[in-house]
Formats: C-alpha cells, structure tokens, sequence
C-alpha cells in the first residue's frame, strides 16, 4: 500500500497547536491567515486595498454627474521561507526502546525543540526587518526606526506610553494589543516606579500572593525568552542568533498588522522498503512566511538594544 501525503491533517493539527506552543502564536491566530486568497501558484497571497474619497458639499436642488470614487489595488505578498526536514528510523530502534523512538515522539521533539523555537525566531526578525526596511514593491510605505532608550524600571513606562501614543494616533485598534518583553523586562515591569498593582491572595491559608503584570493598560503582557527576541538570526541549518543581531526589550503588536501563512506542501511516513533498506523514512516540507500589512504597519512598535 503506497505511503500517504498527510499534510492537510497535519497542518490542521499544527494551527490548532500554534497559539499554545509559540511564543508568537497569537500571531499565527490572526483572523488575517483565513481572510486573503492565495494565488494560483500556492505561494503568493493577494491582499486587497480599496481607496475612496471623502465627501463633498450637497444641496436639494441639484445633482452632480455620477463618477466613480473608488479605486482597487492588491498588495502581494509571496511566500520565500521554505523549509523542509527528514529522518530516518530503524524498526529495531523502536522495539528494543519499548517504543520511546517512535515516530509520534521523534516528531513531537522536533516540533518542539526545533520547528516552534525556529518559527519564533523567524517571526520576530523578519517582522523587524520589514518594519524597518523600505518595500520596492510599494512606493507608499515607508520604513520605521525603532526606539532605543535604555530601559529602566524609571521609565519603562514613559517608553511604553509612547509606544502607545503612536498606536493611537495611528488609530491602531486598542483592544487587542499585545506587549512582547523578555524576562528581564519583565522583572522591570514588575518594579516599574508608578505602576499600580492588584494583588490577589489565594490558597487556603492565605499566604500565596500572586506578584504577575499579566495586563497593563488592557494590553496583554506576553514574556519571551532573550534569545527569541532577536533583530537577526540565521536559518542554515534550525536556527542560530547572527553575530550582528540586537536585543528586543519591547515588541508592541496588533495582530490584525500581520499576517503569517504557512502552507504545508507534503508531510509524509513511508514503511521500511529495499530502496530505505529496511528503515521508516519521514519528510515534511513547508511554504511559511511572515508578512506586515503595509498600511497596518503603525500597528508594531519596537525599543531595541543599541550594539547587542
């Protein structure tokens, strides 16, 4: 019986684990991810602006010609990150490990120790780079410079005032926003001079106390690890943070800004055969991407480490 292509089921799997398991995952939880078409060549996705004008002066005693005043346009946005990764398995491996080295564990490791920490890392450098970097597709967006102001628990929350300043003048949506810290922001969020705090005390006893900024302005408090927060990294074989990369304090996000498709093209399980001589072979592979709705893009905000 000839192996099967699995990757629908598999990809439903993994989107149904993504905001549970990435750092980031939010953001693979985008509405975006099921409103825009893909193209017919699989790998392009087509996002639609409409432009209109405004309103003019009216009276009861006339009417004006009637024109068209509106205008279509899309934005294309073509999938480059493809990825792939194999393995092969002895069944004798499986047996005589009382099953640990079983395929369902292999992948499960892999997903978690490899696919999901390089999908963070991807996501969080390739947001930065198209946040900062002029579009040659799209005269109209322009690039963005990211705050730089050394944070301390003094004026953490001047900095994250303006972050929110920005967004509002923009007329980001304010619900919904998420705030991206590492762990020692964090901590700093936690001592920040001026914050006000709700402690809740729970347990029986009524000695438990419960310290956590979970929330802060109803934006939610999202704390990833150092090296997932990265300006830079390098994809040549997982992942690997690039000697010129900075350190991310602070990523401020609204989902609907972004938008991150992946596209599983082939996920499949062979049974041991003479051309595998006598082995399973596993391969998966995958169009993914992460993009920024170019007239969204004032929805991020970023405060990186200067030389880090």
């Amino acid at each position: 019986m000839p192996a099967i292509n699995y990757a629908a089921q598999y990809a439903t799997a993994l989107a149904q684990a993504f905001p549970y398991v990435l750092n980031f995952g939010a953001l693979y939880a985008t509405p975006n991810n099921g409103r825009y078409r893909m193209g017919e060549d699989g790998k392009t996705v087509y996002i639609p602006r409409i432009d209109t004008t405004g309103r003019v002066d009216s009276d009861r005693d006339t009417i004006a010609m009637a024109t068209r005043n509106y205008d279509n346009s899309w934005e294309p946005k073509t999938l480059s990150h493809h990825r792939k990764w194999s393995t092969l398995v002895h069944p004798k491996d499986i047996d005589q490990t009382n099953e640990v080295t079983s395929i369902v564990n292999i992948t499960q490791t892999f997903n978690e120790t490899q696919k999901f920490p390089e999908m963070d890392a991807y996501t969080i450098s390739q947001l930065f780079t198209l946040w900062t970097t002029a579009d040659e597709k799209d005269e109209e967006y322009k690039p963005h410079t990211a705050d730089t102001t050394a944070l301390t628990s003094a004026n953490i929350l001047e900095v994250f005032d303006s972050m929110m300043v920005a967004m509002d003048e923009a007329r980001v949506p304010a619900n919904g926003r998420i705030l991206y810290v590492t762990a020692p922001v964090r901590k700093m969020l936690a001592n920040a001079e001026k914050i006000q705090r709700n402690i809740d005390v729970s347990g029986n006893s009524g000695n438990a106390i419960n310290r956590n900024v979970s929330r802060l302005d109803e934006v939610q408090i999202v704390s990833v690890p150092s090296s997932l927060m990265k300006t830079k990294y390098t994809f040549t074989k997982g992942w690997a943070v690039a000697e010129d990369a900075k350190q991310i304090n602070m990523f401020l996000v609204h989902p609907s800004a972004v938008i991150t498709p992946v596209s599983y093209e082939f996920s499949q399980l062979d049974a041991p055969s003479a051309v595998t001589e006598g082995k399973y072979i596993y391969f998966e592979e995958s169009d993914e991407d992460v993009f920024i709705l170019n007239r969204k893009s004032d929805g991020l905000q970023f405060n990186v480490s200067e030389g880090e």
